[in-house]
């Protein structure tokens, strides 16, 4: 498998504060992968860093190939359609209905008509698992798990290699969670994605993840399949992981 990001000595300082202190890994194509750490560890920092919208002190970031932080403008535009992003929060347009947030990656980034736009959105809302007629509603006229499932849409919509995602549980209850949780994991399966969550959320660990990357004192302390990093001697990763049992945890 050819790696589709990789990170490289990364440092972020703001001011006197250091949050990322040489960190480095790899993800490999068609690998769901989960970034993990405590509060303060720098875990959606790094995120934006890895998408071209913080910088880092130092290092190197290479996503499908291309450097962001060297990349032109133009660059980082084709970079773009390459890749989806999901925000903790969905970023959705208030203003815009359902259907037209989905949309906005087609106007934006492609010449499609627009007698062709309305079957894409269409497509996308069944392919998060969404009625037709929810194209027609505002985002305030969703339960929060919903507007997740539209802000996935939109994330997915320009047929994305990789697919990211800041805490995409975070606000939805545990029935919600995991069928979230399925969704993502049958969408990377059926659409060959790779997939990059940053999450504190144990149930998806322990449920969707292929490898797990933990943060801690602004360093990677662990890395590999969930199981292994849950065998760690970190006293945080150990607290972490204390309320699963060895058996429940995911391997490959």
């Amino acid at each position: 498998m050819d790696t589709v990001l990789q990170v490289d000595s990364v440092l972020t300082r703001f001011g006197r504060n250091t949050v990322h202190d040489g960190v480095s890994f790899r993800v490999r194509r068609g690998e769901v992968v989960a970034l993990i750490g405590g509060s303060g560890t720098g875990k959606s920092v790094l995120l934006k860093e890895m998408i071209g919208l913080l910088r880092p002190t130092a290092g190197r970031i290479a996503l499908l190939g291309q450097d962001v932080w060297s990349a032109t403008e133009a660059q980082l535009n084709a970079l773009r359609r390459r890749f989806g992003m999901l925000f903790q929060d969905g970023a959705l347009f208030s203003s815009l209905s359902v259907a037209e947030n989905i949309a906005v990656p087609f106007r934006e980034h492609t010449e499609v008509s627009e007698e062709t736009l309305a079957p894409l959105v269409g497509f996308k809302l069944s392919l998060v698992g969404l009625a037709p007629d929810t194209g027609s509603k505002t985002p305030a006229q969703l339960s929060g798990g919903m507007r997740k499932r539209v802000a996935l849409a939109r994330a997915l919509a320009l047929e994305p290699e990789v697919l990211f995602l800041d805490e995409p549980t975070s606000g939805l209850d545990p029935i919600g969670a995991r069928a979230f949780d399925s969704l993502i994991r049958a969408l990377a399966d059926s659409l060959g994605l790779t997939v990059f969550i940053v999450t504190h959320d144990l149930d998806t660990l322990l449920s969707i993840i292929d490898r797990t990357i933990a943060l801690a004192g602004g360093k990677v302390i662990a890395d590999g399949p969930v199981a292994e990093v849950a065998r760690s001697a970190d006293p945080w990763l150990q607290s972490y992981f204390a309320a699963r049992a060895p058996h429940t945890l995911r391997t490959a």
